[in-house]
């Protein structure tokens, strides 16, 4: 069972429910049934499935959440590393997204042209809605927090977007314009 498991398993609100009792001390299924209200076969049903998955435990006569096993998902899910799906759908763009973007954050820009032009337009996607106008404090903040801790500054990034046309600029007023992102779709 990996932490994706758990996730799914307490997706249903009858074993959320039975959980929380046990996890807030029920020591038994009659206790669960007290103090969730449910009927005694689906607080039971709840229940099994709890155990059957490892996360509630009946040792010792009562039940128990099974933190040992909370733990050892969560150091697992740690040496596997963070997978930030940034929502692209192609894994070979999200592999780049993950080597240049971290913790909402830009590290670094890349070096080769193509893969600089992707970064950005992700950049520019995840900033700015189309159509609407910003003034450049407005962008010079948004784009600020890309930049906290980063190699690369805003002024950089903000020429760079207007540049590649993700942003016009007129009379100090910038936009995202509509055509540009229905492109990139």
């Amino acid at each position: 069972m990996n932490s994706d498991d758990v996730v799914g398993l307490l997706a249903d609100e009858t074993r959320v429910r039975a959980f929380a009792a046990v996890a807030l001390g029920a020591a038994s299924a009659t206790e669960v049934v007290e103090r969730t209200g449910l009927p005694t076969k689906d607080a039971l049903g709840a229940l099994r499935r709890l155990e059957d998955r490892g996360v509630v435990t009946s040792e010792g006569g009562g039940l128990a959440v099974a933190y040992d096993r909370f733990r050892a998902l969560a150091r697992e899910a740690a040496a596997a590393g963070p997978r930030r799906d940034h929502g692209t759908g192609d894994e070979q763009v999200e592999t780049l997204l993950r080597t240049f973007l971290s913790d909402g954050r830009l590290v670094r820009l890349p070096s080769r042209w193509e893969r600089k032009k992707l970064v950005l337009g992700h950049l520019a996607d995840r900033s700015f809605e189309a159509g609407r106008e910003y003034s450049e404090r407005e962008v010079d903040d948004r784009l600020r927090a890309w930049c906290e801790g980063g190699e690369v500054d805003h002024v950089t990034l903000r020429r760079y977007l207007v540049d590649l046309h993700h942003l016009d600029r007129q009379d100090g007023i910038y936009r995202r314009s509509p055509e540009r992102t229905a492109l990139l779709d």
